[in-house]
């Protein structure tokens, strides 16, 4: 704790006890560095957009997305914008405190309660991250995969027979900083480490165990960039990972072997490197989940970074239409 005290980063979520401002941090945070979140200003805009629960549950979920845009994984804002409504709506605008029902709200998981429980009201609940994992498995030299339920039971129960019965929000926040920058998951500070004297792993950086990674599958995609009368044509996704967002529409590359190639672009999700083929189409017409757009409200729309970026062609084809 004293060391924590002595080294602490200068979080905004930090110097809060909102629990809805700390909900937004622990929801971006999820997949996401913390790097992203603060210095491309997505924790900052959200909070100017939607300052409170009120707000979030007020507001339609395409201007949800949009401010969401870039940060990816948008499951995440769905549940904080049907979160928001629950807690408006359902619970009188008033963030229940107990980690059980915190659990129970949509999109919270063991971890992201335990958070909001200890971090916002200081409730002496553990709350288990990647950075608290792997530095309680190393403490404790745990030898097992944690990838399982048995290790998750395990480190969760360390976990919780360490919390103090007070301070418990200064106390998480310390074994993720220790984890952040002193036992990280390739390089160890253990001359630095406050914990250092009780740990018990002589090879710290073998630790922790889990399931290989599965391979990197690429995949081809084969979108067009239509563009007549200063519109855009678009289509709206309809799968789960990116629904109700809007996109390049997308065709079949052997109905594209006659068609400009604009441009190859490639982005990464998940498991899955993507190289999207992106062809100039003129005039086609408007299939199902298809709309055309005018240039001025694009900007309004929800779009996944990779076609934000492939917007950028317009002037290119624009061009060639006058």
């Amino acid at each position: 704790m004293n060391w924590f005290h002595a080294n602490a980063k200068d979080y905004p979520w930090r110097t809060t006890k909102d629990p809805y401002e700390i909900l937004v941090s622990e929801m971006m945070l999820q997949q996401t560095q913390v790097v992203t979140v603060l210095g491309r200003g997505y924790y900052r805009r959200w909070l100017e957009s939607f300052p409170d629960f009120k707000s979030l549950a007020a507001a339609d979920e395409s201007e949800v997305l949009r401010v969401w845009e870039g940060l990816g994984y948008y499951s995440r804002a769905r549940n904080l914008h049907k979160l928001a409504k629950v807690v408006v709506h359902e619970l009188g605008n008033q963030f229940p405190s107990e980690v059980v029902e915190i659990e129970s709200l949509p999109g919270i998981g063991k971890y992201t309660a335990g958070a909001i429980a200890s971090f916002a009201f200081n409730s002496s609940v553990p709350a288990v991250d990647a950075n608290i994992a792997r530095v309680i498995v190393r403490i404790f030299d745990f030898q097992e995969r944690i990838d399982t339920s048995y290790g998750q039971k395990k480190i969760w129960g360390w976990a919780n027979d360490m919390v103090p019965s007070s301070g418990a929000r200064a106390w998480n926040s310390a074994l993720m900083e220790l984890g952040q920058t002193l036992c990280k998951p390739r390089v160890v500070l253990c001359d630095e480490c406050p914990l250092s004297a009780c740990c018990q792993s002589s090879q710290p950086l073998d630790l922790p165990i889990k399931k290989s990674k599965p391979q990197m599958t690429s995949i081809d995609e084969h979108v067009i960039l239509a563009v007549s009368k200063s519109k855009v044509l678009l289509e709206q996704e309809k799968g789960r990972r990116r629904h109700g967002m809007w996109k390049l529409p997308a065709r079949d590359g052997k109905d594209l072997k006659e068609t400009k190639l604009l441009s190859k672009q490639k982005y990464g999700i998940t498991r899955y490197k993507m190289t999207m083929h992106i062809y100039q189409s003129d005039n086609p017409c408007a299939r199902e989940n298809e709309q055309w757009f005018k240039m001025n409200e694009l900007q309004s729309l929800p779009m996944p970074s990779p076609y934000r970026r492939a917007l950028k062609l317009i002037n290119e084809v624009s061009a060639q239409e006058n």
